[in-house]
């Protein structure tokens, strides 16, 4: 197990602060970061959390997984690593002459 969590169902008037401060009450948070949308810089609804260690990070899924959080019920895991993107993106032709 990693001491990296994945938390979601956030509340979008959440701050990594007060992430922060849910997460210190079952042990030491090394950092805690909610995903925002880069056009607007609302929050997504999810981010992730690092516990100092696996004991902590193990204690916290057990104790916070489902608790309240500013009114809703977060869902707390162990983060996956994040997968490579397909369908690549970048330029290219996009119809019409050239």
């Amino acid at each position: 197990m990693g001491n990296k969590l994945f938390v979601g169902n956030l509340p979008f008037a959440a701050t990594e602060e007060t992430l922060k401060q849910h997460f210190a009450q079952v042990g030491n948070v090394t950092s805690a970061k909610i995903i925002t949308d880069r056009n607007t810089g609302r929050s997504k609804g999810f981010g992730f959390v690092e516990m100092s260690n696996d004991e902590e990070a193990a204690n916290a899924i057990a104790r916070l997984n489902g608790s309240d959080f500013s009114g809703r019920n977060i869902s707390v895991s162990e983060a996956r690593p994040m997968q490579p993107r397909e369908g690549g993106g970048g330029g290219g032709a996009r119809g019409g002459r050239y």
